[in-house]
């Protein structure tokens, strides 16, 4: 079948990327998949030149809004796969939220990543009943054998011995959606307590202003270092090395940063938003928090052995 894929295709975002995953399992189940860029594709008559062109015969959306509202009345079924910021943060807009319940309706399926969005979804569209499916994202790890942890500290700016370090990597791309300097704060003062905790945001410029902003900040924070992008096989083989894995997002679908760090066996420390809640049962696979003290673990009575003992669970919690 000859499919067409619309995503949001922004480099260095998790909707690029399971965009990408998606489209390699269509076509390795024998499917010829045109995946498109929704932003460049704003017109009806856009979407209706293409698929006559590439003679398609069916279509798939990630984002019900960004990407679904392109693909209603062109006469081909499609299905749309939930992105995240359409539950999250798009269901808050009336207008949004009309469209993409007119969508649905159109809709012959949906795909949502997690019970919980697939709740969401019915309770503001309940007529989208029975269509909703969900199907958990899977992950695969690499990381790189020849990484080598302590040329990463160094690199860090931080130059003490990595037996008597605790390193909690944040690892996103740079834009305000995903946070990062909500813990700054937090784990600056803890670090000035306990010289040996460090917080590394590692990520790609996403938003070149908002990085900027990050930079700046992370330049006065003691105890916190900001690494640029990254090969896949060295953040892997970083995410293994380090104490814990931290997401302080606004908005998720479902983190592959965390779904990644599971798969290493790494503890998480997680922003209490649905899409994590969703996948970190607190204090079982890792923590939760509320607020930027309660991340901080001296301030919420957590300590670093009882992160340390997460480390055996948490690789438990799904398997794909």
């Amino acid at each position: 079948m000859r499919l067409l894929f619309l995503a949001v295709l922004r480099r260095h975002t998790g909707n690029a990327v399971t965009a990408e995953r998606v489209r390699d399992h269509l076509e390795a189940a024998g499917h010829v998949c045109i995946l498109k860029d929704a932003s460049d594709l704003e017109s009806s008559s856009e979407i209706a030149k293409l698929i006559e062109a590439e003679s398609l015969e069916a279509a798939v959306a990630l984002h019900l809004y960004r990407g679904g509202r392109l693909l209603q009345g062109h006469g081909i079924p499609f299905g749309i796969i939930f992105g995240g910021t359409d539950l999250n943060e798009d269901v808050n807009h009336g207008e949004k939220k009309k469209v993409m319940g007119k969508v649905l309706e159109e809709a012959r399926f949906a795909v949502a990543f997690t019970e919980s969005m697939k709740e969401m979804a019915q309770a503001q569209w309940p007529h989208a009943r029975g269509k909703i499916y969900v199907q958990s994202q899977g992950i695969v790890t690499g990381p790189n054998s020849a990484f080598n942890w302590n040329t990463f500290l160094h690199q860090s700016g931080i130059n003490q011995s990595a037996d008597n370090l605790h390193i909690f990597l944040l690892v996103c791309g740079l834009r305000q959606v995903k946070d990062p300097l909500y813990l700054v704060d937090a784990f600056s003062e803890w670090h000035r307590e306990e010289p040996n905790v460090y917080m590394v945001i590692v990520g790609p410029e996403v938003d070149p202003v908002f990085t900027r902003e990050v930079g700046a900040r992370v330049k006065r924070a003691a105890g916190v270092r900001l690494i640029r992008e990254m090969p896949q096989g060295d953040l892997h083989a970083a995410l293994k090395n380090c104490f814990a894995v931290v997401n302080s997002s606004v908005s998720e679908g479902m983190s592959a940063a965390i779904l990644e760090a599971m798969d290493l066996e790494v503890p998480v420390l997680a922003r209490n938003i649905p899409g994590n809640a969703a996948v970190v049962k607190h204090e079982v696979t890792g923590l939760l928090f509320s607020d930027p003290q309660v991340a901080w673990p001296r301030a919420s009575q957590v300590t670093c052995e009882m992160l340390g003992c997460l480390a055996s669970k948490a690789g438990t919690a799904f398997y794909f």
